[in-house]
């Protein structure tokens, strides 16, 4: 199989599983773990496919299987169906805010700088923030965020895709006031004393659904005791991941220069839960702030409940990047074909993972933020329910 994945903190199971042995230990000896030069060109990798010279799946942000699968990203709308197989990481994402900001009150509770950012867009200088690709994840964390302060992120700021491995330099060269973006490239701005961080997510929603494991539909069907090694080799990984002694070699993993080409003196301590704020924000030390694999407080983080991809789908129509109709008309049946939350169940009963540790739901919960209202409100007919 060939895996694509992007070099921030969610990638970590797939590449872990690859250095530590474990898709070898379950009969995958062929796995090729391979960066991806930023989401469009991982898109276009899938489009095509391994035979052609691309990938057969990997790390994305959600919805982007569904969108695949629908047609609605690729070149002439070509319907690539995708299968949504685990969940990789929950937190381990943040807001990056420009040195050129500091003292402007913008933080975790951005209301207080309404009046400013809005006055910003009044002056014909609208305050400027990017993520590394549109209806998708991070687009959606600085969208909740403003929006959440009573800011209008369509109307009163000017967002942008910038890739994740660009974010540094841009927000160099003051292209950008924001950047939403995954771990580590949020604590490089700080450490690297061009910006502060705002937020993390892991503040905005603790353990919020993150990035997913996902493949080519017909990759799966083709090869379905592959795609069971495959996740057995990332369940095991992902409860590597979760070991707090671990996370030094870890960060010694990732920093290599075909993954993520950063210093460890970078990575180690944002794996530990310690992150550095800046513009006078008390230092957070708390592993559970850290992007986190296996389980969580609310349970597991890698089985890919489906309540959690209704969320992205809700907040895509919320934002209008998919019609009202979808949450009425199809989206029980879309999730339940994209979604395969019962191969997940049965690779994980052959692994020996233990029942307790083994989902019985597809619904995680009522999800609830530290900003603002539930986060399920906005659903009008919940399909999952606990």
């Amino acid at each position: 199989a060939k895996l694509g994945f992007i070099p921030i903190f969610e990638a970590a199971p797939l590449i872990i599983a690859q250095e530590k042995g474990f898709f070898a230990k379950y009969g995958m000896n062929q796995v090729d773990v391979s960066k991806q030069a930023n989401w469009g060109s991982a898109r276009d990798n899938v489009e095509i496919g391994s035979a052609a010279g691309g990938i057969d799946g990997g790390q994305w942000q959600m919805p982007m299987p569904y969108l695949i699968s629908e047609g609605l990203i690729t070149k002439n709308n070509v319907k690539i169906p995708m299968y949504v197989l685990a969940m990789l990481n929950t937190q381990g994402n943040g807001i990056a805010i420009a040195k050129s900001q500091e003292g402007k009150n913008i933080g975790l509770d951005v209301s207080k700088a309404k009046d400013y950012i809005t006055g910003l867009k009044a002056s014909g200088k609208p305050f400027r923030a990017a993520y590394t690709f549109p209806q998708a994840n991070q687009d959606f964390w600085i969208r909740y965020w403003l929006a959440a302060g009573g800011i209008d992120p369509d109307k009163e700021v000017n967002l942008m895709t910038v890739p994740a491995a660009q974010t540094v330099a841009n927000m160099k060269t003051g292209s950008m006031e924001g950047f939403s973006t995954g771990d580590p490239w949020p604590a490089r701005i700080v450490g690297d004393d061009i910006g502060f961080m705002a937020a993390l997510t892991a503040q905005i929603w603790p353990f919020h659904p993150e990035e997913y494991f996902a493949m080519r539909g017909d990759w799966v069907d083709q090869n379905p005791k592959a795609t069971k090694a495959l996740l057995k080799g990332i369940m095991e990984a992902q409860q590597w991941c979760d070991v707090e002694a671990n996370r030094t070699e870890m960060a010694q993993i990732l920093s290599g220069a075909k993954y993520f080409n950063v210093p460890v003196e970078i990575l180690e301590p944002m794996l530990k839960g310690t992150y550095i704020m800046g513009d006078g924000q008390p230092e957070i030390k708390d592993f559970q702030k850290a992007a986190m694999y296996w389980k969580s407080p609310l349970g597991s983080v890698s089985f890919p409940y489906k309540s959690l991809d209704l969320w992205f789908l809700t907040e895509s129509v919320r934002w209008g990047f998919l019609p009202p109709n979808t949450l009425d008309n199809n989206a029980k049946a879309l999730i339940d074909k994209v979604n395969r939350s019962d191969i997940w169940k049965e690779a994980a009963k052959e692994a020996g993972i233990p029942d307790a540790d083994i989902p019985t739901s597809d619904s995680r919960g009522v999800e609830k933020s530290l900003m603002a209202k539930s986060l399920i409100q906005i659903i009008r007919k919940p399909i999952y329910k606990v």
